[in-house]
């Protein structure tokens, strides 16, 4: 009597967790169909998206100081531009396309520092303010892009110098 009871207590407890993550699950599921929702009445879309990226880039690569990092690393610019949509769609709608590794890539990137993410922050910020259909689809994708850039910078001084590189980022 007491294996049956305790298999039944063990197997309604391996039930319970099913279920537990089956509502976990749904939500995950109902918060990012909430935000796709959200973004696609404010006009952030697949297309906007296609746009900013293409537009971005064109200002990259006519950019003294970052054109020719991109123009050293980018030698496949439809393959690179197909990356950065899907990474942003990512962002931004939650498409789940983008699989990579960004920091790693950045931190590969010999001489890159505050100044290089400045620029790209503001070549990004002229970008959204010529054809953002909105203020509010300007400020989240820049809100991102702020987020984005910090953590990179961060990753990279990490990289180079450990924790004393944070610390004097911060002090600065």
């Amino acid at each position: 009597m007491h294996l049956i009871a305790n298999w039944l207590n063990n197997a309604y407890e391996m039930h319970l967790k099913r279920v537990v993550a089956m509502n976990a699950s749904d939500h995950v599921a109902q918060a990012r169909a909430r935000k796709m929702a959200d973004a696609l009445a404010l006009g952030i879309n697949e297309a906007f998206i296609s746009h900013l990226v293409e537009h971005f880039y064109e200002a990259i690569r006519a950019d003294e100081m970052l054109g020719p990092i991109f123009g050293a690393k980018v030698s496949d610019w439809p393959h690179h531009l197909a990356r950065m949509k899907d990474f942003w769609a990512s962002i931004m709608l939650e498409s789940g396309r983008f699989s990579g590794n960004p920091m790693r890539k950045h931190t590969a990137i010999g001489g890159l520092d505050a100044e290089h993410f400045a620029r790209w922050q503001s070549l990004w910020d002229v970008t959204l303010t010529r054809i953002a259909p909105n203020e509010e689809v300007a400020n989240r994708f820049r809100d991102a892009a702020r987020r984005i850039g910090e953590s990179l910078l961060t990753g990279i001084l990490i990289d180079r110098g450990g924790l004393p590189a944070i610390r004097a980022k911060v002090v600065a």
